[in-house]
């Protein structure tokens, strides 16, 4: 059988490998029969290059990678390409599913933990910062630009505002200038992380003291998407195969 084999950036962050254990262990729930593997990166251990070799040692013939990553910004497009070249392994079939995002059910997910730090729609003193990491690869922008228009023009606040905490404009106290700017007299931020690290950090401490909601984690919605990705693969894989 196919395995699925998570891969994540990796943080120095403990809490960053410890929700993605606990986000994989929702996906197993989900479907016991399938063996699902961790793995990251960098900074976090094990590396997707160790896992796939071990996997192969073991006599696993086939494999989906599926990248836990919210946006096909440079570790999609590079970093997670890179590593299953590196390893090296013609015997095992490899297949690459699509990232995570973007996702209606991430979003869900996303406004639930925005719902758990006490913000729900229909608001209109309450203005909402949509927070994500950030990329030099503008189309992973502005797809979370994208998600926070139309949080705008549903939700009933003052308004929504994309924010990253690297690399990308605009920045979270400019974000949150202009809901000010909008009328808007309290501010939250939803988290377009899928879990605790330094970025997440920054964005609470630019945050200051507005409601802010935690990554997304080790949701059920976010775990059917880890699926969702992982079946698409597989058969683009049984077919390439046929």
């Amino acid at each position: 059988m196919t395995a699925l084999v998570a891969v994540a950036h990796g943080s120095r962050d403990p809490r960053s490998a410890a929700t993605v254990h606990a986000l994989l262990e929702v996906v197993r729930g989900l479907r016991p029969s399938l063996e699902v593997r961790a793995s990251f990166l960098d900074l976090s251990a094990p590396r997707l290059g160790d896992v796939l070799r071990a996997m192969h040692g073991e006599g696993h013939r086939s494999a989906v990678v599926v990248p836990l990553l919210l946006g096909k910004a440079f570790h999609a497009r590079v970093d997670v390409p890179g590593a299953v070249a590196e390893a090296r392994l013609p015997s095992l079939d490899v297949t690459i599913a699509d990232v995570l995002g973007p996702d209606p059910r991430l979003e869900s997910a996303a406004l639930r933990r925005l719902a758990a730090a006490g913000v729900t729609s229909g608001d209109p003193s309450v203005g909402v910062v949509l927070a994500g990491a950030g990329s030099s690869h503008a189309p992973a922008n502005a797809a979370v630009a994208s998600i926070a228009r139309r949080w705008a023009a549903d939700s009933g606040w003052a308004g929504v505002e994309a924010a990253f905490a690297s690399t990308a404009s605009p920045d979270v106290p400019t974000a949150v200038a202009r809901l000010r700017d909008r009328g808007a007299r309290r501010i939250a931020v939803a988290s377009w992380f899928l879990a605790p690290g330094l970025l997440p950090d920054r964005v609470a401490d630019l945050a200051g003291d507005a409601a802010t909601a935690a990554p997304l984690g080790a949701d059920p919605e976010v775990a059917e998407v880890v699926l969702h990705r992982f079946d698409a693969a597989a058969d683009v894989r049984a077919t390439r195969s046929a």
